[in-house]
This record gives C-alpha cells, structure tokens and sequence, in this order.
C-alpha cells in the first residue's frame, strides 16, 4: 500500500479530506512497521512472512479472530502489502452456495490474498468446498443435477486465505485445523491507542495535543476504530466551536456533547445499566425484557452493549439473567439495595435468559 502523504497547508482547511470515506482509509497503517499495537501477533504474522519471501512461497493461510475495530482487515491488508500481491475482499453472508465461492475462486491470480470476513457466517456447502481449496488448491464443479451429476475437478492457483470472525468458537474444528497461523487479537492498551491517535490526527492534518491524545484514548473502548472516529468528532467540534486546537478541554467538551462518558460507556451503556438498576433493581432480569427496556433489539444489547460493560465489570450474565455490578451502582450515583431487600422484578423476567 502507498503511503498517506498529507496536505501541508493550513490544518483547518475546510476542504481537506472532504470525503470522510477517504480519511478513514488514509488512516490505515500500510506495513507491519507503521502497525502499532499487537505487537505479539505483529511479530508473530511478519515471521511467517518472511518465512514465506525466503522460500518464494505463498504465505501459509491466515485465521485473525477478535471483536470488532482491532485491525483484522487491516491486517489482510498488510499481508498483501508485505508479500506484493493482490487482495480480494468478500464477506461470509455474501457466500450462500457453493457456486459463490467456486467464481471467486477460479478467479484468483497466484498468490493473491483472498480475505473472508465473518468466516463462520459462510453457508456450510460453501465452506465444505473451502476445505479442499484450502488443502489441495482445487474444487469440484457439479455439473448436472440428480443421478446424472458429474463433479468436474477444477485446479485454482495458490492463494493465502485470511479468515476474519469475532466468533471463533462458531468455526468448526476442520476448517480451523486448516489455517496455519492464527491469532487472537486484544483490546489495545491506552498507550497504544495515544500513538495511533498521534499518527492519524498527522494523517488528516490536524494538531492533537498529547494531553487531548490521552482523554480521547482513555474512552475508546480498547478499539483502534472507535479512538479514530472519537478523533475525527472531536476535530469537528474544534473547528466549529473552538479555536481548531485539539486541547483536552476540548476533547472533554466535544465528548461530552456525544454523550462518551470517561469510561467510554455511551448512551447506550448507560441506558441499559440505569434500566437495570433503576427499573429491576439490580437484576437479574432477561435479556429480552432488557432489551424492551431500552427500546432496542436484542441482538444490538447482546453484541453491542453487553461485550464492553462484562469486560469492565458493570455487568454479569448469570443463568438467571443479566445482573448489575457495585462498580455499574456506583458510575451511576445509586445505592444498590440493601442484603435484605429482594430485587424489583416482574414475574416473567426470568422466561428469556
């Protein structure tokens, strides 16, 4: 990938990085070198590459698993970048038969990195073909239909898989079997996310003060994705409500106009802890009637909310139901109730897990 130069002009200038879809690219890291954080996977993924370029081989195929905004795709990138090839890009939900990944694969070039995102949302004959991509470099077109089928044996040219999931435990063993490295990437530690934050207000042109760099890292969640678009919300607020210097004072009063609290918990979070203490007492209550509760689907609490406030110790997930922590009373200002006093909860609260 090419380097991100940037304008180095006034760094307020409302036309620079006018498409937002752009400046989020340009902050994608190009190398390993410029990848900041992860530095065990880092290590790890470029001495598989080397290996690979001092045999002149295809690199061995490539399982990257972790939530969200860590770099998974960026990753890919990067190893297409380090080995000098092509990427394609497609999405598990986007290959329901067979015959999807059959075209993709018969359109490879040798050596390209083939990047399947959401691996384990693949339809299941799709991913019984990927076995034997994956092993022999090869697939078997049915021809036909019925007793008169015939499977036609089709070689493809050798390519590097890179399986992205935030879920590894939905892989079947088999096809995790067949990756030869994988990794499981973590949330970021604060210091990490400062350096990210410094490399990408550079990017876009704009002056961070450390300080500023520090709040803003302190309530992105552990997430490169999250810290970047904080970033670029904060540099809005400058421009528009302050001087177009990313103070600290700045950066609390822009995030607090989105309603990113210190701990990084968001309107969301909050919502979902003050229904559960103030509504149900603490819990426990199901996961459906939390959901009622906060006028949002399930699945957006599950997979959104939840993941961040269990991590931080606001919340248990019990077989009852979902219970509020000490540390979610206290962020809130409530006195959880006391030993002797039973949990307000509705009769059904405990039908939906």
């Amino acid at each position: 990938m090419s380097a991100v130069t940037t304008d180095e002009s006034d760094p307020l200038d409302p036309h620079a990085f006018v498409d937002e879809q752009a400046a989020e690219s340009a902050l994608r890291p190009g190398s390993l070198a410029e990848f900041r954080g992860q530095q065990r996977v880092s290590d790890q993924l470029g001495l598989v590459l080397a290996g690979a370029r001092h045999r002149d081989a295809v690199p061995d195929h490539v399982l990257l698993s972790g939530p969200p905004g860590l770099g998974k795709t960026t990753l890919a990138m990067i190893i297409a970048a380090e080995m000098g090839a092509p990427i394609r890009i497609t999405s598990g939900p986007a290959i329901q038969h067979a015959g999807d990944l059959a075209a993709i694969l018969s359109g490879l070039t040798e050596g390209e990195v083939f990047f399947l995102d959401e691996i384990h949302r693949m339809s299941r004959p799709a991913e019984e073909m990927l076995y034997l991509a994956m092993e022999d470099f090869r697939v078997d077109v049915v021809v036909g239909k019925g007793p008169g089928a015939t499977a036609i044996p089709l070689d493809i040219p050798r390519f590097t898989l890179v399986g992205a999931t935030t879920r590894a435990g939905l892989l079947p063993g088999p096809l995790r079997d067949r990756f030869g490295f994988t990794a499981q990437l973590d949330f970021y530690a604060a210091s990490d996310l400062e350096t990210i934050l410094t490399r990408s207000a550079a990017l876009l042109g704009i002056h961070l003060d450390g300080q500023a760099a520090k709040e803003i890292a302190s309530r992105s969640r552990g997430t490169p994705r999250i810290a970047n678009r904080l970033l670029r919300r904060v540099r809005d607020y400058a421009q528009v409500r302050a001087d177009g210097t990313l103070s600290r004072s700045v950066a609390r009063k822009a995030l607090e106009l989105y309603e990113v609290d210190p701990l990084g918990l968001d309107r969301l979070d909050r919502a979902v802890l003050d229904a559960l203490c103030r509504h149900f007492g603490g819990g426990p209550v199901g996961l459906t009637t939390l959901a009622l509760a906060v006028a949002e689907e399930t699945e957006t609490v599950e997979e959104v909310a939840e993941p961040f406030l269990v991590r931080e110790g606001f919340l248990m997930r019990t077989p009852r139901g979902r219970v509020a922590t000490a540390r979610a009373w206290q962020h809130l200002g409530l006195t959880p109730p006391g030993h002797n006093q039973p949990p307000i909860a509705a009769p059904d609260l405990f039908s939906d897990g």
